[in-house]
């Protein structure tokens, strides 16, 4: 065996694939996943797939920061050095949900989870580790404002600009951890997988059959949208603290290489979390 890879969403449309992915390739793999249960027929499949039976599963629900600290001690507790950790599980919310954290629901998920969890499971990241964050090309419309952690953006719900916001947000995230991890030769990277036929595209609103059909066949499948995480995790890279889309790093302005709000989105996530959880760096 290579090492210890972590997926979370491992049993998704992509997870699933960059599961497999990491299987075959000899790792010993935790799927971080919603419900345990449903996982295990997909974490069967994989391992019989990958011959590979070194692949367990962990059950955590992403919004809930308590549970996310949970899984995240746990593997510490294990002591089992960390090669991979792919934060993919990502949610589109149709409707305004608050967790018991005081989070907007798809910020805990798609941002705030993948946050706490990688800084909880640094400790057990060495030389040539490899981080890898799904984004989006949302992140380019996303703004960070005042009330982005509780309400996910100013003024009424509206799904499309929250999710883009909580893209903007984790790839702020990426590139402030890998300036603080580079001495460490720890790899950090964000994957933008493109538009990919997901469950996460269906979201019950009255227009979404007309979406299946008509948008559905032009966009890319879960093995096509997982091909550039697979390439970031696995393959020899020249480069970190970059997005790569269609498995080749994006050339961005500087803007987004060193965006206003990277320190302060960073302070203020660091603020949030010392409520209820304990975190260093």
């Amino acid at each position: 065996m290579k090492g210890r890879a972590i997926v979370t969403g491992a049993d998704g449309g992509m997870g699933r694939c960059i599961t497999a992915a990491l299987a075959k390739a000899g790792y010993d793999v935790i799927m971080i996943c919603m419900d345990a249960a449903k996982a295990q027929s997909c974490r069967d499949e994989i391992a019989q797939e990958a011959e590979n039976e070194k692949i367990t599963i962990k059950e955590a629900d992403l919004a809930d920061m308590s549970q996310v600290e949970a899984i995240a001690k746990e593997i510490l507790e294990e002591g089992v050095p960390v090669d991979l950790l792919m934060n993919n599980a990502g949610t589109l919310s149709t409707h305004f949900q608050r967790t018991k954290d005081g989070l907007e629901q798809t910020v805990a998920v798609n941002y705030m989870a993948p946050y706490l969890l990688t800084r909880k499971l640094l400790p057990l990241m060495h030389d040539g580790s490899r981080i890898v964050a799904m984004v989006s090309c949302t992140y380019a419309i996303g703004k960070i404002t005042p009330s982005f952690f509780t309400n996910g953006k100013e003024g009424a719900f509206w799904r499309i600009p929250i999710y883009s916001n909580t893209k903007l947000a984790l790839w702020l995230f990426i590139r402030k951890l890998f300036r603080l991890v580079e001495r460490k030769g720890i790899w950090v990277n964000a994957a933008d997988p493109g538009i990919v036929s997901t469950r996460i595209i269906t979201m019950d609103m009255w227009f979404d059959p007309l979406t299946d059909v008509f948008f559905r066949p032009f966009i890319r499948t879960p093995q096509q949208g997982a091909a550039t995480a697979i390439h970031l995790l696995l393959d020899p890279i020249e480069s970190t603290g970059g997005m790569y889309a269609s498995c080749h790093q994006r050339h961005l302005s500087k803007h987004y290489l060193a965006h206003p709000q990277m320190e302060s989105l960073w302070d203020d996530t660091e603020a949030y979390l010392r409520k209820f959880c304990q975190i260093s760096f």
